[in-house]
């Protein structure tokens, strides 16, 4: 008897502490009104919508991290990420989809914050709707785009985002090949590394890594998310009130949340996330209909395949799985810009495998680029990452062949004309497929991945 009321006292003093933590918390999150007199509004399908954003918001980074994360400058006041989190109305699943900053969209008429001036319906770049409406010209577009009803939003900035992986003790992730940003500084060796707050940062905002770019850093971002909830429900956060209690605070710190997104949804959240795993969650970007998309007065955009959109989004509305058990396929075809067959390649081995030279300029010429079939021997024999060395002219047929060999570097060389080196490294596996761009012709579905194929090996 005594051992059961010691119990019941425990277990009734853990919940206790639990919801005073997250209700006091409540009165302290920052508070949005992002459905301020919206009207006709998508119908609710089954299921929680979150709009997920990160903002480039930077007030409380100190001087210390502005320096070492190499986040100076000016921010531009808009959404660098956006994602839609799909909660299942069993609670057993979760999936994101990732929408491109980039993607071309038509933002409905409103007020712009900036110059109070009244707007009709006009295009834009998706993460700029934020800099003209906020959050709620944010909701009614994508809600417009995705013809799903959002039922919350919710806002991070970096250094909400520091502050729950420093208190998470870090995160995991492992990369088969180097990864260096100049532009954010992150330096990575191939292989596992635990990141904490400000180095997950750099990894997750690097989009100049390859010829991937903004597509590149969205799969980055799935598979940092995939390995923050690994590491959250495999650590017993959800299950011990203190450790609870002090994520809670890092990460409703510095959030902004619309009003009904408050104690009774974080708990219900945190309950159902008990029995999460990285099997419970999937992740995808929405499918992509044509590349550079050119806008006039405002640049280059990513247009949807809007028909797979829908199929897509329909999914979410009826809460179906995107994913089930099925064997790996092949990677689809990278697109390029460029047909290889216009792209002139000189090859050289870098290591001292012998051979290595001629199984690179054979893999490339069988991917259609235009090799000179006499690969030589490089300089240097200690090359780790594969080297694409080109002249800046030619800056697009680097990004295709770039694309052909995942993890490579490119590196301008000014006056070296119109044929591409590549320095095979120790790090080459193989050449991967490319295919042009035609604007006629939709963008292969994007492929829809589970967490737990998206974490390292043995994690």
């Amino acid at each position: 008897m005594r051992a059961a009321t010691t119990l019941s006292v425990v277990v009734l003093a853990a919940a206790g502490i639990g919801h005073a933590v997250v209700s006091s918390l409540d009165a302290g999150i920052a508070r949005v009104d992002a459905f301020k007199d919206m009207k006709n509004r998508p119908r609710a399908g089954h299921g929680t919508n979150i709009l997920l954003v990160g903002t480039d918001g930077r007030d409380k980074i100190s001087e210390q991290q502005r320096q070492a994360y190499h986040l100076g400058g000016a921010p531009c006041h808009c959404t660098d990420t956006i994602m839609i989190v799909h909660i299942s109305e069993d609670r057993n699943r979760a999936t994101v989809v990732s929408l491109p900053r980039d993607s071309y969209v038509e933002v409905p008429e409103h007020v712009d914050l900036n110059s109070g001036q009244r707007h009709g319906p006009h295009p834009l770049k998706l993460n700029a709707a934020y800099a003209e409406g906020g959050p709620q010209l944010t909701v009614r577009t994508v809600e417009g785009m995705t013809h799903l009803k959002i039922d919350h939003y919710l806002e991070v900035d970096f250094t909400s985002f520091m502050k729950t992986v420093d208190v998470l003790g870090g995160v995991t992730i492992c990369t088969p090949t180097p990864l260096k940003d100049s532009y954010t500084g992150l330096d990575l060796t191939a292989g596992t590394h635990t990141l904490m707050g400000g180095q997950a940062l750099q990894y997750v905002r690097s989009r100049h890594l390859d010829a991937a770019s903004d597509l590149g850093r969205m799969k980055r971002q799935q598979k940092f998310l995939a390995a923050l909830i690994g590491r959250a429900t495999s650590s017993g956060v959800l299950l011990n009130p203190i450790r609870f209690r002090d994520v809670t605070r890092a990460v409703l710190g510095s959030v902004r949340a619309d009003e009904g997104f408050g104690a009774d949804e974080l708990l219900d959240l945190g309950r159902a996330m008990r029995t999460f795993s990285p099997s419970s969650s999937e992740f995808t970007t929405v499918p992509i209909g044509q590349m550079n998309f050119p806008v006039k007065g405002i640049g280059s955009t990513l247009k949807w395949n809007q028909p797979a959109a829908d199929k897509l989004f329909q999914s979410l509305r009826d809460d179906k799985p995107l994913t089930t058990d099925r064997p790996k396929s092949a990677p689809a075809p990278a697109t390029v810009e460029v047909d290889p067959h216009q792209i002139k390649v000189q090859v050289e081995n870098g290591t001292a495998t012998s051979g290595l030279g001629k199984r690179v300029d054979a893999a490339l010429a069988a991917a259609g680029f235009a090799t000179t079939r006499l690969p030589v021997a490089a300089a240097d024999h200690a090359v780790k990452r594969t080297i694409v060395s080109y002249d800046p002219r030619w800056d697009r047929s680097a990004r295709s062949l770039a694309a052909a060999l995942p993890g490579s570097e490119l590196r301008a060389v000014p006056g070296q004309g119109a044929v591409l080196k590549v320095t095979a490294g120790a790090d080459f596996k193989a050449v991967r497929k490319v295919r042009v761009a035609n604007p006629a012709e939709p963008e292969p579905s994007p492929s829809v991945v589970r967490g737990d194929e998206e974490l390292c090996s043995g994690t």
